[in-house]
C-alpha cells in the first residue's frame, strides 16, 4: 500500500479516484504542528531562533491516524500544495512520522517522499508521482522565518501597546503597515478641505439642414439625429466667471468646432494571479477576498482550477494549446492570437502558472453559485487572454457658439472589432454614439445647464483597492492579502462600510502609536525589503538564523527603548471648556474599552476623567442590600461581558485601561462576582436573580466516600457539578436548586465517554 497525504478532505477524495486502489489517500485537515499560542519561549532565541513545535489542539486524532498508517505503507509521498506553505505541512508531517517509537521511526525511515503538482487532474497526478523528491529545505525555512518573524513581532509589540495604548490590543508585522495605509488615507480625508468650482453642460442636436450620413458610414437615422450633452471644457472657480460662460452660451446658433475619430486598440488582460483575481472578483461579484479564495479553494480540490495562490501570468503548453482549439472551434481561428505575458513580481510564488481552468472545453464548473460565478470569471479571462485586440473608434467633437465661449466637449466609442470581448463580455461595456458631424456644421441648443459642485476628498480604500495597493508596495505576498484584511476587521481595527474599509478609532490609536514609535518597521520599504529577504532564504540564497538575528536584534533593543520613552497615545485634545474634575487642568480624548473618553493631561499623576460628552462620571446605582453581608448589590460591565459583583463599588478613573475600574478599598480580596446568563439583559435583572447568580457556586455537601466537597457550578460548557476533578454536565437539574442527595446519584451512573475517548478505542 502507497500511502499519499493532502491537506483537505475535498482534495484527497477527487485523488483518490484518480488513482484506484493502489493508494490509501488521507488528509491532514491543513496544519499538524504550530507554536504554542501566546508563548514567547516556544522559541529559543538564543540556540539560533529555534521554534519548538507543539500538536495542533484537535489534531491528535488525525496524527494518530497518519501515523498507524504509515507504519503499514511501502511508500509515503507528501502531496500538500506547491508553495512555502505546504512545503512546511510536508515537513511537519515527515517530522512526526520519525517521532514515536524507534520501531515506528525506522518504519516510515526512508519511505518518505514529496511530490508536486498544479492542477488536481488525472494526468498532472500520475505525472507529479513520476518525480518524488525530497522537501525543499530552503522553502520550508522560509516558511518557517516568517511564521517565527510573526510571532516575535506580534509579541513584543503588542506587549507594549498593551502597556501604552489599551490591554488587549495587538500589531502585525504585515497587518500594521496595511493599516497605516488605511489610516494615511483617513488622515488625507480628513484634512481635505473642499473647493467651489461650476460644471455647465449643453444639450445640443444636429440642425436639421445637416444631411444625413449615407449609408456607407455604418450609422442609423436615429443615432445620428439623437440629443448629446456636451461639457465645457473648463470648470470655472467664482459664480461671475460661471454666469459670464452660462449668458455667452445662452444662444440657439452652436456651431461644431472640430470632429477627431482615433482607432484605439483595447489588449486583453493576462490571466489572473490571486491578486488579480480577488480585485475583479470584488469589483465584479462583489465578493470579499475571504470570499473568494474559500470558493477558489474549493474549485482547485474539484480540479477544476489550477493552484490559486500565485503571482504568474504564464500558461502552460498544454493549456495554450486547448485555448487555440476552444477559440478556433467557437469564435473562428482568426480570433486566436499568441499572447506571452510578463509577470510583475520578480519573485513569483511556486507555482509558477497562471489561475485557470484545468479542462478548458469546461465553460461552467463548481457546486455553489458563488464556484459558478468566480469559475466563469477565471474561464473568459484565461480565454480571452489568447485572442485578438478588440478595435475601437473613439470620437471627440468640439463645439461652441462664439469666441466668448470656451469649447465644449462630448466624447463617444464604439466597438469596431470585438476579438477578445467576445469571450468576456462583460468588459466590453455599453457603446456611446455620436451624431455623424463635421466641422462648421450647425447645432442647436436644446438646454444649457449651470450646477454648483465641490471637490470631494479621496476615496477610502475597498477591499480590492487595498490589495492592489499592498501588491503594488511589496507588503505580504497574495496568499497572505485575504487574512490580513481579515484581521484588521476582526480585530476591530477596521470596520466595512459597502465596499470600503474605515479605521475605526481603536485602529487610529494604535497606527498613531506605531507610526509615532515604530515607524521604520511598519514602512513600505522595510517591510518590502523584509518580504525580499524571505524570498531569498527560499531560492537558498539567504540563510534563515542571519537574517532572523539581523532584525531582531536592534528590533528588540528599540521595544525596549521606547517602554521608557513612549508616551501614552491619544486621540488628541479635549474642548477647552472641559476641564478634569480633580486638578482642573486640560483634559484629552483616549481611548477605552466602551470607546472614547475624557483624561486628565497630567496622568498618571492626575487620575481624573470624563465621559466623552464632557458629563461626570457617576459611581454605579446599586440593585440592592445583600440581607447575609450587608454588602450592596451592583450590575457590572466587563471584559467579557456583563455581570453582577456583591461589595463597594468606589470609582477610581484609571486611564491606561480607560475605564471605571472598581476598587474595594476596605478588603485586598476581590469582590464576589458572577456572570449573567446568556441573552440575559442587564436591565431587566432584579435583585433576587443577582443573589442567586451570586450564589455559584453552591457547595452540596461531602461525600459520604471520601468526604470531600461536591460543588454545583456554571462552566464555559453549562452547568456542572464536581467532586475529585471528576466533572458530571446538569442537562435537566436546575443548577440552583440541585441537591447532595440527587448528585450523588448522578455519580453513581457509568460517565459518558467523549468522540475522542470513544473514537480511539
Amino acid at each position: 500500500m502507497r500511502l499519499l497525504i493532502v491537506e483537505s478532505p475535498a482534495k484527497a477524495k477527487t485523488i483518490e479516484k484518480y488513482l484506484g486502489g493502489e493508494y490509501k489517500v488521507v488528509a491532514s485537515i491543513g496544519h499538524v504542528r504550530d507554536l504554542p499560542k501566546s508563548n514567547k519561549k516556544a522559541i529559543d532565541i538564543e540556540a539560533g531562533f529555534v521554534p519548538h513545535y507543539e500538536i495542533s489542539k484537535g489534531k491528535e486524532r488525525v496524527v494518530s491516524e497518519i501515523k498507524h498508517l504509515a507504519e503499514k505503507a511501502d511508500e509515503i509521498l507528501l502531496a500538500t500544495d506547491p508553495d512555502r506553505e505546504g512545503e512546511a505541512i510536508a515537513w511537519h508531517l515527515a517530522e512526526i512520522l520519525k517521532e514515536g517509537t524507534p520501531a515506528s521511526a525506522k518504519a516510515t525511515a526512508g519511505k518518505v517522499k514529496r511530490v508536486t503538482y498544479n492542477e488536481i487532474t488525472k494526468e498532472a497526478i500520475e505525472e507529479a508521482l513520476k518525480h518524488p523528491r525530497k522537501v525543499d529545505q530552503n522553502l520550508r525555512q522560509a516558511q518557517e522565518a516568517r511564521r517565527v518573524l510573526d510571532r516575535l513581532v506580534g509579541y513584543d509589540l503588542s506587549g507594549l501597546i498593551w502597556k501604552k495604548v489599551r490591554y488587549g490590543l495587538s500589531a502585525g508585522r504585515v497587518q500594521s503597515p496595511a493599516l497605516r495605509i488605511l489610516m494615511e488615507r483617513e488622515r488625507e480625508i480628513r484634512a481635505f478641505k473642499p473647493e467651489t468650482f461650476f460644471v455647465i453642460t449643453a444639450t445640443l442636436i444636429p440642425h436639421p439642414s445637416v444631411p444625413l450620413p449615407s449609408p456607407s458610414q455604418g450609422e442609423g437615422r436615429d443615432e445620428v439625429r439623437g440629443e448629446v450633452v456636451f461639457t465645457c471644457g473648463i470648470e470655472p472657480k467664482t459664480k461671475e466667471e460661471a454666469e459670464n460662460i452660462y449668458k455667452n452660451a445662452n444662444t440657439k446658433d452652436w456651431r461644431v468646432l472640430e470632429v477627431s475619430e482615433t482607432e484605439v486598440k483595447r489588449f486583453p488582460r493576462p490571466p489572473f494571479t490571486t491578486s488579480t483575481l480577488q480585485q475583479v472578483a470584488s469589483t465584479r461579484l462583489g465578493f470579499s477576498p475571504k470570499r473568494t479564495m474559500i470558493a477558489a479553494q474549493k474549485l482547485y480540490e474539484a480540479g477544476h482550477i489550477t493552484y490559486m495562490r500565485t503571482d504568474s501570468t504564464s500558461l502552460a503548453g498544454v493549456a495554450l494549446a486547448q485555448i487555440k482549439t476552444l477559440i478556433s472551434k467557437k469564435y473562428g481561428v482568426e480570433m486566436h492570437q499568441i499572447r506571452q505575458f510578463k509577470t510583475k513580481s520578480k519573485s513569483a510564488q511556486e507555482a509558477h502558472e497562471a489561475i485557470r481552468p484545468t479542462h478548458i472545453e469546461k465553460e461552467s464548473a463548481g457546486t455553489t453559485d458563488d464556484q459558478k460565478k468566480l469559475y466563469t470569471l477565471i474561464w473568459q479571462r484565461a480565454v480571452a487572454s489568447q485572442m485578438k485586440d478588440a478595435l475601437l473608434m473613439r470620437t471627440k467633437i468640439s463645439a461652441s457658439p462664439n469666441k466668448e465661449v470656451p469649447d465644449f466637449v462630448a466624447n463617444g466609442s464604439r466597438v469596431l472589432s470585438d476579438g477578445w470581448l467576445l469571450a468576456d463580455p462583460r468588459a466590453r461595456g455599453e457603446d456611446v454614439l455620436l451624431p455623424k458631424v463635421r466641422a462648421s456644421d450647425p447645432l442647436t441648443l436644446l438646454n444649457l445647464n449651470k450646477e454648483q459642485k465641490e471637490t470631494t476628498p479621496p476615496n477610502r480604500y475597498s477591499e480590492a483597492g487595498l490589495i492592489k495597493e499592498l501588491e503594488k508596495r511589496g507588503i505580504g505576498r497574495p496568499s497572505t492579502y485575504a487574512s490580513i484584511i481579515n484581521t484588521i476587521v476582526e480585530r476591530g481595527y477596521v470596520e466595512k462600510e459597502g465596499r470600503t474599509l474605515k479605521p475605526t478609532d481603536t485602529g487610529d490609536v494604535v497606527s498613531s502609536f506605531l507610526e509615532e514609535n515604530f515607524d521604520k518597521y511598519i514602512s513600505d520599504t522595510f517591510t518590502a525589503e523584509m518580504e525580499n529577504e524571505l524570498d531569498q532564504i527560499a531560492n537558498g540564497e539567504r540563510e534563515y538564523e542571519p537574517t532572523l538575528r539581523e532584525f531582531y536584534k536592534p528590533f528588540l533593543a528599540d521595544v525596549k527603548a521606547k517602554e521608557k520613552t513612549a508616551k501614552i497615545t491619544n486621540l488628541g485634545e479635549a474642548d477647552k471648556k472641559w476641564k478634569c474634575p480633580i486638578c482642573r487642568s486640560d483634559m484629552v480624548i483616549k481611548l477605552g474599552k466602551g470607546g472614547k473618553f475624557l483624561s486628565c493631561q497630567t496622568f498618571p499623576n492626575c487620575r481624573g476623567m470624563r465621559n466623552i460628552d464632557g458629563s461626570e462620571v457617576k459611581e454605579a446605582e446599586p440593585l440592592g442590600i445583600d440581607p447575609q453581608s450587608g454588602l450592596s448589590v451592583f450590575i457590572m460591565d466587563g471584559r467579557f461581558g456583563p455581570y453582577v459583583q456583591l461589595g463597594p463599588s468606589s470609582v477610581e478613573a484609571t486611564a491606561d485601561e480607560g475605564k471605571i475600574k472598581k476598587v474595594k478599598k476596605e478588603k485586598k480580596a476581590k469582590p464576589r462576582r458572577a456572570s449573567l446568563p446568556k441573552g440575559k439583559d442587564p436591565a431587566n435583572v432584579t435583585l433576587d436573580e443577582a443573589l442567586k447568580y451570586l450564589s455559584l457556586p453552591r457547595e452540596l455537601g461531602a461525600h459520604p466516600e471520601s468526604e470531600e466537597t461536591i460543588t454545583a457550578s456554571i462552566g464555559r460548557f453549562g452547568p456542572f457539578i464536581v467532586h475529585q476533578k471528576d466533572f458530571r454536565s446538569l442537562k435537566t437539574d436546575d443548577v440552583y436548586t440541585i441537591g447532595l442527595e440527587r448528585a450523588l446519584e448522578i455519580f453513581k451512573e457509568p460517565k459518558k465517554q467523549g468522540r475522542a475517548r470513544r473514537a480511539k478505542k
